[in-house]
């Protein structure tokens, strides 16, 4: 897996991105809400590695609806353990009941 920059973002910590969107793990599911917080070289990257993280999970559809690169460390629960899993390589997924 390519992490470093491939693009002008010259940032001096890891390129965390964070995307906001809906899962579903069946046609007939209401979804839940998800943030999913990764490590990527860019945002199509992101993207890639969240739908398919989301695949291994059972969601068979997701509505991705943001995405953006996280500037600071979040300090309160569950992002700042889940951030932490994205440095460390892992694809973090939260869910929202």
């Amino acid at each position: 897996m390519i992490t470093a920059p491939d693009n002008d973002n010259n940032s001096e910590g890891p390129m965390v991105f964070i995307i906001i969107g809906k899962g579903y793990q069946s046609d007939d599911s209401e979804g839940v809400d998800l943030h999913i917080m990764l490590k990527a070289a860019d945002d199509d990257s992101a993207v890639r590695e969240a739908l398919n993280a989301l695949a291994e999970e059972g969601f068979i559809e997701a509505d991705l609806d943001q995405i953006g690169m996280l500037t600071e460390v979040p300090e309160e629960e569950p992002h700042a353990s889940a951030y932490q899993g994205a440095v460390d390589g892992e694809v973090a997924i939260i869910r929202f009941s």
